[in-house]
């Protein structure tokens, strides 16, 4: 049984120009223990459809419809989720250079959330500080306690953040960017350190990149975001060895190889959220558009083992 279950998720943000949507039925899963990866282009809705789960949206973003259940239980229902963020469902934030309290020391702000979601104080509250320090591979984390942000290096904050999770025994974790403006090698710490998370400790981990290359590597299912919406969800392995959907299959040609072959783009842009488009939202970049696509809105079709794509072509020898 899912851990958590996005169903057919709407919302959208009051403008001057009136209400614009912007999430279109989003519906994915998370299974305790797995990695599941919301991968897209840069305002495609990944992150706004996380943030839902925790109720962190600006005073101008409006749901509209569906449900997101933790544990069997309607968090859009639910008055109050102090009991929920930090403690049940943490968030790596996207920039872990501006995410942590420059005045404070890290084991200040590391004690201020296991005293508000563990209720503990005094030295035991210190021991769990250390100890999820120490399980994020901080080097001399009782000294690293009286250590400030600027102190630490882009891998070290992000630890630290990933520490606080640990610290509250969140049973997920919310992984937004990651690894942006990390090298190379401490990106591959970082993931190394999620997927450990994901194994030692059963959490289930939805990890959110544009980063494909990162996502084949860690992730165990995959969905993909274009405009609002998915167009397709599978299995990771199935994903990378049979894409169904134009613009996976056109975003993994992107990707840089080895090969002499000349780099892919995909043509056009991504549509804003005041643009209005009839029929399939990504149709006006897509080489294989037929009329049916004008007009009408794909809907998810299975097309193997727990693999979906939003697509007229579906079915279609390619």
């Amino acid at each position: 049984m899912a851990i958590l279950e996005v169903k057919n998720l709407n919302l959208g943000f009051e403008c001057e120009c009136g209400y614009r949507q912007a999430l279109f039925d989003v519906s994915y899963s998370l299974e305790k223990g797995s990695m599941h990866s919301l991968v897209g282009e840069s305002g495609c809705g990944k992150t706004i459809s996380a943030m839902s789960i925790m109720r962190l949206l600006p005073k101008n973003a409006r749901i509209t419809g569906g449900e997101i259940l933790f544990n069997g239980e309607n968090l859009l229902e639910k008055a109050d989720m102090k009991n929920i963020r930090g403690a049940k469902i943490a968030l790596i934030p996207q920039d872990p250079m501006t995410s942590l309290n420059p005045l404070y020391t890290i084991g200040n702000q590391l004690l201020e959330v296991i005293e508000i979601h563990q209720n503990l104080k005094g030295d035991e509250a210190y021991k769990k500080a250390t100890e999820a320090l120490d399980a994020v591979q901080i080097p001399c984390a009782s000294e690293r306690m009286k250590s400030y942000p600027h102190e630490f290096s882009g891998g070290m904050k992000q630890r630290a953040i990933i520490a606080m999770a640990l610290a509250c025994k969140a049973q997920i974790l919310i992984a937004d960017e990651p690894t942006t403006a990390l090298d190379v090698t401490i990106q591959a710490q970082i993931m190394n350190l999620l997927n450990e998370i994901k194994r030692d400790k059963q959490t289930a981990i939805l990890l959110i990149t544009h980063d494909l290359a990162l996502v084949g590597e860690n992730a165990d299912y995959i969905s993909v975001m274009y405009a609002g919406r998915i167009v397709e969800t599978a299995p990771s392995k199935e994903f990378f060895a049979n894409p169904k959907h134009p613009y996976s299959k056109a975003l993994l040609r992107s990707l840089p190889s080895n090969k002499d072959s000349k780099l892919e783009t995909v043509q056009g842009q991504p549509p804003s959220i005041l643009q209005d488009i009839s029929g399939c939202r990504f149709h006006p970049r897509c080489e294989k558009c037929k009329e049916i696509c004008t007009e009408n809105i794909p809907v998810l079709e299975n097309v193997g083992i727990n693999h979906y794509s939003a697509c007229f072509r579906n079915g279609e020898a390619t």
